[in-house]
């Protein structure tokens, strides 16, 4: 069924996008309820990948439950990994390394961008907001919130362990160096975002110029930070390494980061009172993630740079997991292209990526599309720059990766071409 020529699937995830918007105090409501109302009419008049009813719903669950789990495990967890940094007193010591001026923002935004190159960019978001917090006396601009999204996306849209997106493609057959292009974009990213971002923090409250007398160090919940993230990691490569298929069909990551809190437990105690409402945003998360599954993406346009360019845009609004696996599954790809475009497009809207989302917890007036839209202009601006300063360096590629995504046949793709700009 469409409407005006757009599928119905699409006009019921625009209005529940629209309602996020517009009633931004509610918005685990209206997710749920769009959830709900997209289900419902998939189940009556629609289908799920060509298989209608109760058996296409089953099939969907079983194909994104592991998505759903990972996502829930690592944004539970990495709350209490961000409180268990800021508990630590290490973010009270950072002005005796950073400059007292608008330039200690900016660091911190290259320490985030830095920290996302080898972490979960939901990590960097989170120790980012809790060493702004600190460092700033709780009085964090907006702007620099998105400063914060944007950096942990940045950073780690180049690395094939820096972001879900770019490990769906490792694991996919592309080779990591592949994607590590992504980097001429991000850096001239930072470095337009990061400046403005660094400004408009200074001029609402500048950093603190030195530590508190109360200033402490709590080396243990540093290690505990440093063994949760080390896990994560090992994990992640591990299984990419050895059995990439067990990704697919077990959450690993999500149970892994929640065995090294567990173990940690008697060493210092989580603050367990952060999980409520923890778990509220990341309910929000998941609807997002399941109304996106359950959308006809098959519908895009061929690949090329200007869809790569346009793929930015729709990851502001649009769960980039479902996007990334379309595109493995169409070929046709410069996949650094891809990898910056769906990685850091998706900074644009606080709910354009689990980092943004994850923040935006801790950040709640975050939550406004129009204030995050106005204080973070900067990063759309970012995101367009950078594109085409990648494309005017690099030129697109078309990468033919080994594919060997589960459950798909190999991508027959052109043979390797550029396109010079």
């Amino acid at each position: 069924m469409t409407l005006a020529g757009i599928p119905l699937d699409f006009v019921l995830f625009a209005l529940t996008l629209a309602g996020v918007a517009i009633f931004h105090h509610h918005t685990l409501y209206v997710a749920l309820a769009g959830l709900g109302v997209i289900t419902l009419y998939k189940l009556g008049l629609g289908d799920f990948g060509g298989v209608p009813g109760v058996d296409g719903f089953v099939a969907l669950l079983r194909h994104e439950w592991v998505t759903l789990a990972n996502l829930l495990g690592l944004l539970l967890g990495f709350a209490l990994l961000a409180d268990h940094f800021e508990k630590s007193g290490l973010p009270t010591l950072l002005p005796d390394y950073l400059p007292d001026d608008w330039r200690g923002g900016f660091m911190l935004l290259v320490i985030v961008f830095v920290i996302s190159s080898f972490l979960d960019n939901i990590a960097a978001a989170m120790i980012g907001g809790a060493m702004a917090h600190v460092l700033f006396k709780g009085k964090v601009h907006i702007g620099f919130l998105a400063g914060i999204v944007a950096a942990s996306n940045a950073g780690g849209s180049g690395s094939v362990v820096g972001d879900t997106t770019t490990t769906m493609m490792w694991i996919a057959g592309v080779p990591p160096l592949e994607v590590l292009e992504a980097y001429i974009a991000s850096f001239v990213a930072i470095a337009i975002f990061g400046v403005v971002a660094a400004k408009q923090q200074h001029r609402l409250q500048p950093i603190m110029k030195d530590d508190p007398i109360d200033a402490f160090f709590e080396a243990p919940r540093v290690a505990i930070v440093a063994i949760i993230l080390v896990t994560a990691l090992a994990v992640n490569v591990f299984f990419n390494v050895k059995s990439p298929e067990v990704l697919d069909h077990w959450p690993v990551i999500g149970l892994a980061v929640w065995a090294a809190i567990l173990v940690t437990t008697p060493w210092r105690k989580p603050t367990w009172s952060l999980l409520p409402g923890a778990l509220k945003g990341s309910i929000f998360l998941l609807s997002l993630v399941m109304c996106a599954a359950m959308m006809p993406v098959k519908a895009l346009p061929a690949a090329s740079w200007q869809t790569a360019f346009g793929l930015g845009f729709v990851s502001a609004v649009f769960d980039n997991i479902p996007l990334t696996a379309l595109a493995l599954h169409q070929g046709g790809y410069d996949w650094g292209f891809l990898a910056y475009a769906v990685g850091f497009g998706g900074s644009m809207i606080w709910f354009g990526s689990s980092a943004g989302v994850a923040l935006s917890n801790m950040y709640p007036e975050a939550k406004s599309v129009g204030a995050y839209l106005k204080a973070g202009w900067h990063v759309t601006l970012a995101y367009v720059i950078g594109f085409f300063v990648l494309l005017a360096v690099h030129g697109w590629h078309v990468d033919v990766p080994n594919t060997r995504m589960s459950g798909s046949e190999p991508v027959t793709m052109p043979a390797p071409a550029k396109s010079v700009p």
